[in-house]
């Protein structure tokens, strides 16, 4: 399971989801925002980028996204 994807689902987890739904938002979630390949579990290379930033790098990075718009 891609790094992006496991990180998510555990996340899901700890808010009280059980297992098999937070797979499924997790995986949807993350094929709609380009993080996985459309109709898998494959991560595209954002994916793999993002899956191996810690959580203050992606931080970083969203927040700098939100100050170019």
């Amino acid at each position: 399971m891609p790094k992006i994807l496991d990180r998510l689902v555990n996340q899901l987890e700890a808010k009280g989801k059980p297992k098999g739904q937070a797979f499924a938002i997790a995986t949807s979630a993350l094929q709609k925002s380009g993080n996985l390949k459309p109709g898998t579990q494959k991560p595209t290379v954002k994916g793999v980028v993002r899956g191996d930033m810690t959580p203050e790098a992606r931080e970083k990075s969203r927040e700098a996204k939100a100050r170019r718009k």
